[in-house]
């Protein structure tokens, strides 16, 4: 009991989250992505899976209502339905990563963060909005990988970042989407009755830091330049899909 400190984690899983929470919170600010990419993998390895998804949603929720103001200046409109259909499709993706065993929920994520590098390294797109069947297969594809992974980042990165569009309009659709996948995500595992309290104690005292990390990267987001920002992104990717593969060794 003496290693127990918050909410009965041990000293080792509270590290691993403090140092994983802040890098990723990091990337979060300056990309508008990548904090569930790259944190759920490696909280997975100190919790379970299911653990480290609920946690994550309740940082990226709380987040993400903390810059409502960015979002509804900035955020192309498609980001309103990318967003209704994350709502419906959400609980089961959840409900999917619950039935599966730990070791095999802990690869697909792996493989879930590899597939997000490939997607973006697909030739860059007009600035034109992608038809209806490209935007519901991009909203119901974030919302079972929310429940499941609570990484809505695999679609939905490829959709803005993989157009001509100006950053700030990609990154803010993208911080909209992520905050409702996350929001959703919370409610579907108090639907199906897996979120404890030690989670939710856990989410909030990591808070702080999310908040901190993510300050930073907005700072260095206004002083790159729109090629280095994408160049990031790609890097970010690029490290996540290294972590992946090392994981599938």
């Amino acid at each position: 009991m003496g290693t127990d400190l918050i909410a009965g984690f041990s000293a080792l899983q509270i590290a691993v989250a403090v140092a994983a929470t802040l890098g990723a919170a990091f990337i979060r600010g300056l990309t508008g992505f990548g904090f569930g990419i790259l944190l759920v993998p490696i909280l997975a390895l100190a919790l379970t899976p299911v653990e480290a998804v609920l946690a994550l949603n309740i940082m990226a929720g709380l987040l993400a209502l903390s810059e409502i103001r960015f979002v509804l200046r900035e955020a192309e409109r498609s980001a309103l339905t990318i967003s209704v259909l994350v709502l419906l499709t959400t609980l089961p993706g959840l409900a999917l990563l619950g039935a599966l065993p730990p070791a095999l929920a802990r690869l697909l994520i792996a493989l879930v963060a590899l597939s997000a590098f490939f997607a973006v390294l697909l030739p860059r797109r007009g600035a034109d909005q992608p038809g209806h069947l490209a935007t519901g297969l991009t909203g119901v594809a974030a919302g079972i990988l929310t429940g499941f992974a609570a990484m809505p980042g695999p679609p939905v990165v490829p959709y803005y970042v993989g157009r001509d569009i100006p950053r700030r309009t990609a990154k803010a659709s993208m911080v909209g989407v992520f905050g409702v996948a996350a929001m959703t995500g919370v409610a579907s595992g108090a639907t199906l009755g897996v979120l404890e309290w030690r989670i939710v104690l856990l989410g909030l005292a990591l808070f702080p830091l999310v908040v901190f990390g993510n300050w930073l990267g907005s700072l260095a987001f206004g002083k790159v330049s729109d090629k280095l920002w994408r160049i990031v992104v790609g890097v970010v990717l690029a490290a996540a899909a290294v972590a992946a593969l090392l994981k599938l060794l």
